[in-house]
């Protein structure tokens, strides 16, 4: 077990320790020159005839002495005045070194508190620092700051882990049910056992499904992309369209696509799962009968990927909501899918350096645009 670093003296001592060096070097260079120059200027004195005697504090020292005997009386005060001086001097500015730097750096003590006192459940606890703004305030802002995101995102986390519980043991629990209730049946036929193993296969693709979305997510929510190179979105579109094409012709939706050039530099099964994601929303959340737009557009700096759909009216208010995790349409948690297509497209454009916008389309539906910056 390696042993903790040993602490020096802390912030507070060291900064009293240098104020207080500094101050007694200054002084003692003053007592020093204070020294010199009372010495030099007692010593101008004019001169006495020979053998003139006077006396100087009490003592009789004769006329040639009389300049050396006042210059070393008037040193001897000097020193005396200033030692007394030297040492007042000193300790005030200890002292006052000690309070106010007590003063200032109490918000840093705040700071250390609060983050001792820190856990997953105190997260809420803030400084709110009241002082001079200054930069200890600006210290305290940021730290402040910093503890919103940490909630933010815990409480993120924990909505996320809730909802992908939920989801998770939904097909589990038909799995369950299924198995316990055809095991339970000692008549049980062929035609029953093959109905079972449709019902736990169709919970099977359904869990499968759910898991890959989450593993897909948590690789580009926040960490960025691996393997990048030049990706062309029209022929990322046809591919992703070849997988959905069957259900929309089964439902008669009828699809358009606008094909431009449209290069971005990224990865390509990162970026086909966003336009499959797309599509395959713009199918499942449409009504029979239904149109979708696909458009793919290039600018100097931008490039964009919109996909268009009819279906049931959406309420403004909730379309930022269909970018949270397990969110479907104008209900939470029901229906097909896994819930996180949008959530997917959001963090994959994210991790590209782009951006999602989503907004209702007159009349019933939703178009879905992405934008990432042009190669």
């Amino acid at each position: 077990m390696t042993a903790a670093p040993r602490r020096g003296r802390g912030l507070r001592a060291r900064i009293t320790l240098l104020a207080t060096g500094l101050v007694a070097a200054v002084s003692a260079l003053l007592l020093w020159l204070g020294w010199l120059l009372a010495g030099g200027v007692v010593a101008s004195v004019p001169s006495l005839p020979k053998g003139t005697t006077v006396v100087v504090n009490g003592v009789r020292v004769d006329a040639e002495r009389l300049a050396e005997a006042l210059a070393d009386d008037a040193r001897e005060r000097v020193l005396l005045a200033g030692s007394v001086a030297f040492v007042c001097v000193v300790l005030a500015t200890a002292m006052l070194a000690w309070v106010i730097t007590g003063h200032v750096l109490r918000p840093l003590r705040e700071v250390t508190v609060t983050a001792q006192r820190l856990s997953v459940e105190s997260l809420e606890e803030r400084i709110g620092h009241r002082g001079a703004r200054d930069e200890v305030a600006e210290l305290a802002d940021t730290f402040d700051a910093m503890l919103d995101r940490l909630q933010a995102a815990f409480s993120a986390q924990r909505q996320f882990v809730a909802n992908a519980s939920h989801e998770l043991r939904t097909p589990l629990a038909v799995i369950r049910t299924e198995l316990d209730v055809t095991l339970a049946d000692p008549d049980a036929d062929t035609a029953e056992l093959r109905r079972m193993a449709d019902v736990v296969r169709a919970a099977t693709l359904r869990a499968g499904q759910l898991v890959e979305a989450l593993l897909v997510l948590a690789r580009t929510d926040g960490l960025g992309v691996g393997a990048t190179g030049p990706v062309d979105l029209a022929t990322v579109v046809t591919g992703a369209w070849r997988s959905t094409r069957a259900e929309a012709e089964r439902r008669g939706i009828t699809a358009t696509f606008h094909h431009g050039h449209a290069t971005v530099l990224g990865d390509a099964a990162l970026l086909e799962r966003v336009a499959g994601n797309l599509l395959e929303n713009a199918v499942r959340h449409n009504t029979d009968g239904g149109w979708i737009d696909a458009r793919t557009t290039s600018g100097p700096q931008w490039t964009t990927l919109s996909v268009a759909s009819s279906g049931p009216p959406i309420d403004p208010d909730r379309v930022p909501e269909l970018f949270e995790p397990f969110r479907r349409g104008a209900v939470d948690r029901t229906g097909t899918g896994t819930g996180l297509g949008l959530s997917i497209v959001r963090a994959v454009a994210r991790a590209h350096g782009g951006t999602v916008a989503a907004e209702p389309v007159p009349g019933g539906g939703l178009r879905v645009e992405v934008t990432f910056p042009s190669v």
